[in-house]
């Protein structure tokens, strides 16, 4: 992982989120407060437009940049969890001798595990979470068991798929979701729908054809 990686990804995740920005804000005014395609759109927007300022930084200083310009710039929740995020990435040990996808791995579950602790949100309360919990496990548990890296990467992807999908009978218990009580079930979190999208993108796009 570089930084030139992370602006490709970023370019990549826009097209896709762009693609299903009013399904996922569908998804938020039934629910939701009707902004999370909005904040994820300009969070997005505002990691490409730092592409001059860090792609010559080490990697550490630019998941930290990245950090900071998504904590300023995006309202809601998930400025606050997203640059939880890339902060905790940024810290990962010896990132700057260099990421393989282990390492990468590695630093994604610490982000995710960070995240978890500052929205205390855990699998089962029809958030991101459910996506991005069960993600993270799956390619912990692909790395400790050898197992190749595609295989790891395409079970990922189901993962994000079967989390996202699972929020739709869940009752809510976090944000205004959790308001609505009975009536929030049969609804898909567009959290987890952004989240879900956002995984199968970066996997995708690094599994070997």
């Amino acid at each position: 992982m570089s930084v030139n990686f992370l602006i490709n990804q970023a370019k990549l995740i826009q097209e896709v989120i762009d693609a299903h920005a009013l399904e996922i804000e569908k998804l938020d005014q039934e629910i939701g407060d009707g902004d999370h395609i909005f904040n994820v759109q300009r969070g997005i927007k505002l990691v490409i437009e730092l592409e001059p300022t860090i792609k010559e930084l080490p990697i550490s200083k630019a998941l930290n940049q990245i950090a900071m310009k998504v904590l300023s710039g995006i309202g809601g929740s998930s400025g606050a969890l997203f640059g939880t995020l890339f902060m905790t990435m940024a810290k990962g040990e010896n990132i700057d001798e260099g990421v393989d996808y282990k390492k990468a791995i590695e630093i994604f579950s610490l982000g995710v595990e960070a995240v978890k602790q500052r929205g205390k949100a855990d699998v089962g309360e029809k958030t991101m979470m459910d996506v991005l919990i069960p993600v993270a496990n799956c390619l912990q548990d692909g790395i400790q068991n050898n197992r190749d890296i595609n295989e790891i990467l395409t079970e990922a992807v189901q993962v994000a798929e079967d989390g996202m999908l699972s929020t739709k009978d869940l009752l809510a218990t976090k944000g205004r979701a959790s308001f609505l009580g009975e009536r929030a079930k049969g609804h898909i979190d567009p959290g987890a729908r952004s989240s879900q999208l956002m995984i199968k993108t970066v996997c995708e796009s690094v599994i070997k054809k």
